[in-house]
């Protein structure tokens, strides 16, 4: 893509090959609003104009309408021919954990994998722009999972990964955050090596931490928390598949961390004060942490229901419950938007 500014401007994309995931992402980022046009988009594309990132159509209407139109790359090859990596022909596969959203935060081993993938299986919440880092030849293979949306089973994942293994292929299985926290890493893994498959794994920056300190909330602070707990808010208390202790993390003193947890927030906040946690302790929720459009609200225990549900606040967002949650530690952006009791 041709470096201009396009801060502001109206951008129309006219179809999709390989590299329209990492250029829509960095149109976004850079601040441009996006138009695209496909019958079949992308999951993660479907993903981004749920949560108003970006506008889907079929149709383009005048092209008049629009400061830039980009249309397919003609210059893009079709994926290499599988190369054998073994005596057996056998291929290898990369757990990439990618961070939190920016691409700034994956590590350079991560990067480096993608550079040498032959095949990139990627999640909606990947730091997408990081694709375009991939060769010229190789295959991206949309796996996203939407939450009560739609998504690609993980046993379909696990034969994907196999199978272009299987083929002599390098295969990158590219995450958002880390892939050992709630991101199923190892049921890959398990899969993988139980069929003789060689896995590396390089660790990314779990959203669990990295969320919170991009809102300027530390999860443990001199004086006021000591640890902190990680859980996930997949499924509400109450539920017959949760295995949480509730009453042990109300009472657990350290900062309180809540994955996947929008759609069970109010469910969460009521079991916390049912089981004797202060109304009046501090909290946050921050949504599309490292993105453009992150968003934070802070508030109460009691009260963040109220006001998550109030921002229109959705998925991915992370909360922090506990003291730390009232902190603000200078050097740290401002969210695009908060609320606060």
């Amino acid at each position: 893509m041709v470096d201009i500014d396009v801060t502001g401007r109206s951008v129309l994309l006219t179809g999709v090959d390989r590299t329209t995931e990492a250029v829509v992402r960095r149109l976004v980022r850079e601040g441009a609003t996006v138009t695209l046009v496909a019958a079949h988009p992308p999951t993660a594309l479907v993903d981004m104009a749920a949560r108003g990132q970006l506008t889907l159509v079929v149709e383009p209407g005048p092209y008049q309408a629009y400061d830039l139109v980009i249309g397919p790359r003609a210059d893009v090859p079709a994926p290499a021919a599988p190369q054998a990596r073994g005596p057996e022909g056998t291929g290898r596969v990369t757990l990439v954990g990618g961070g939190p959203g920016d691409p700034g935060l994956i590590t350079v081993a991560g990067l480096e994998a993608i550079r040498t993938a032959d095949v990139v299986v990627t999640d909606r919440l990947a730091p997408l722009e990081c694709l375009a880092e991939a060769p010229p030849g190789a295959t991206i293979i949309d796996v996203a999972k939407i939450p009560r949306g739609e998504h690609t089973s993980q046993e379909r994942i696990n034969a994907v990964l196999l199978e272009h293994a299987r083929a002599g292929r390098h295969v990158v299985r590219f995450k958002g955050g880390d892939s050992y926290v709630f991101g199923r890493g190892g049921e890959e893994v398990v899969a993988l090596t139980a069929a003789g498959i060689a896995v590396t794994v390089i660790p990314g920056v779990t959203s669990s931490i990295a969320a919170p300190e991009l809102a300027g909330i530390p999860v443990t602070h001199r004086g006021v928390s000591q640890g902190f707990t990680v859980v996930s808010g997949h499924v509400p208390p109450g539920d017959p598949r949760s295995t949480l202790d509730w009453t042990s993390l109300a009472r657990t003193r350290t900062t309180l961390v809540v994955l996947m947890g929008v759609h069970t927030l109010a469910r969460i906040c009521a079991e916390l004060l049912a089981r004797g946690m202060d109304p009046a302790t501090p909290a946050a929720t921050i949504a599309d942490a490292g993105l453009p459009s992150q968003r934070a609200v802070r508030s109460t225990l009691s009260g963040l229901p109220d006001r998550v549900a109030e921002a229109g606040i959705g998925a991915p967002a992370v909360t922090v419950i506990g003291g730390v949650a009232a902190e603000t530690l200078p050097g740290t952006p401002p969210a695009s938007t908060s609320a606060q009791d």
